[in-house]
């Protein structure tokens, strides 16, 4: 990271920290470096600056749409980062190389499965582009969501802070257990990486995934080390 870089990322870090009440702590167990793709829910443009400055140092990258480098501010900003440009709604192939690329490098890849925000912060149903990512690289799966973002335009007109928690669970890979990845198993997948996360989320937030007694880990794995996040619900 160049200074200019350090500096930038560091005014953005205390932007946020003035703007808004930042419960981080779970970030602790984020590791350090990859190969790693971390899972996480996405509500607006606030998360996404907010934990890509409160992981650093960490060799962290992310998935974002590649319209974003048509914004004149945010394209110096993204490049940065090292964003990696996708776009949605077609198989990018070329986004899928470089995750890997960045994966094998030891890197953090940083995804959103619903593909676009929510506003609301209410789950939606995840599309099967991570399954693709997990599978060809074999790195392990972390999920991390936010709640309390999605009332922040609301509080800066009332010069409110804006509650914004962070939790992360606890990892897993997916795997395919013999069968073939049919477009229905690649959705099946997409829903139990999807229920881990809603598991982490108060019940209000859970939106698509609200009802846990239908989730499945039938291609999840979990090291002996760590159990599956639906035994630690939020309620």
């Amino acid at each position: 990271m160049t200074l200019a870089g350090t500096v930038v990322n560091t005014t953005i870090k205390s932007l946020t920290r003035i703007f808004c009440r930042v419960e981080d702590s779970q970030l602790a167990n984020v590791p350090d470096r990859g190969p790693l793709i971390l899972v996480c829910n996405h509500v607006n443009f606030l998360e996404v600056p907010l934990v890509y400055t409160h992981l650093m140092p960490r060799p962290l990258t992310g998935l974002a749409k590649v319209e974003t480098w048509d914004n004149p501010a945010l394209r110096p900003l993204f490049n940065l980062w090292g964003a990696i440009p996708i776009r949605r709604g077609e198989a990018d192939i070329e986004a899928v190389r470089l995750s890997l690329a960045a994966l094998k490098s030891g890197q953090i890849v940083a995804l959103a499965p619903e593909g676009t925000r929510s506003g609301h912060g209410r789950l939606q149903r995840g599309h099967p582009g991570v399954v693709v990512i997990a599978l060809r690289s074999g790195a392990p799966l972390l999920p991390v969501v936010y709640y309390g973002g999605e009332a922040f335009l609301d509080n800066i007109k009332r010069l409110r802070r804006t509650n914004f928690h962070i939790a992360v669970g606890k990892p897993f890979r997916l795997i395919t257990n013999g069968k073939k990845i049919t477009q229905s198993v690649r959705q099946q997948m997409t829903d139990e990486i999807m229920y881990q996360l809603a598991a982490l989320l108060p019940p209000p937030y859970r939106g698509y995934y609200s009802d846990l007694s239908n989730a499945t880990e039938d291609f999840l794995q979990f090291d002996s080390l760590s159990t599956t996040n639906l035994e630690h619900v939020v309620v």
